[in-house]
This record gives structure tokens, C-alpha cells and sequence, in this order.
């Protein structure tokens, strides 16, 4: 059962398609595009305004003995970081992060069909 659901995976056009084309990681040898740079640039920000802005904030509300600055802003200030971090996966990630999926199904399929026919 498990070799006849790889066979069947392996006849789906994006299986198909990325053995037949032989999909390899020469992508990430080409320069970055502009858009890239900048959603690295994007992910980067999305760190400082992760833990150290709400380290930060945690200081700012112990020092003016607000605790629900820290107590609403924190998460909100995480959140925002998240979709910070998204927006800059969006930006530079996904073309490459399809090369990359492509790729590895490409591998583990074509060893994965090997194994199955050689089985059955």
C-alpha cells in the first residue's frame, strides 16, 4: 500500500515535472534581486523589533511603573515582528524557497520511486 501511494505521488504533475526537468540549486548562485535584499534587509528589522524593542518595553514600564504597557505592548510588539518577519519572507523567500522544495522533492522522489519499484 505504501509503495503504490509513492508510485501514485510520483505521477503528479509537480513530481513530474521537477524529475523531468532535473530541478537542481543553480539559483542560488545568481545575485540576489533587489527584492530580495530588501526582504533580508525586512527579516533583519523584524528581529530588533522582536525581543530586544520588548526588552525595552519591559524597562520602559518597570521605570514609569506602567505595567500594562508591558503587559499590552508586548504582545503586540511581537506580533508586529511576525509579520514583519512575514513580509520579508514574502519579499526574498518565496521564489527560493520554491527552487528549494522543488529540488528536494525531486531527490527524495527519485530515490523513493527506486525504492518502490525495486520492492514490488
Amino acid at each position: 500500500m505504501f509503495r503504490k501511494s509513492i508510485i501514485r505521488l510520483g505521477e503528479t504533475g509537480f513530481v513530474r515535472s521537477a524529475i523531468d526537468e532535473q530541478v537542481d540549486l543553480s539559483a542560488f548562485r545568481e545575485k540576489p534581486t533587489p527584492t530580495a535584499i530588501i526582504g533580508l534587509v525586512v527579516i533583519g528589522l523584524s528581529y530588533i523589533v522582536g525581543w530586544p524593542a520588548i526588552a525595552l518595553l519591559g524597562i520602559v514600564a518597570i521605570k514609569l511603573q506602567e505595567p500594562l504597557l508591558a503587559v499590552i505592548g508586548g504582545p503586540l510588539l511581537y506580533g508586529l515582528s511576525h509579520l514583519v518577519f512575514i513580509l520579508g519572507m514574502y519579499l526574498c523567500g518565496a521564489f527560493y524557497s520554491m527552487v528549494m522544495v522543488r529540488w528536494l522533492t525531486r531527490v527524495s522522489m527519485e530515490k523513493l520511486l527506486v525504492w518502490a519499484k525495486v520492492k514490488t
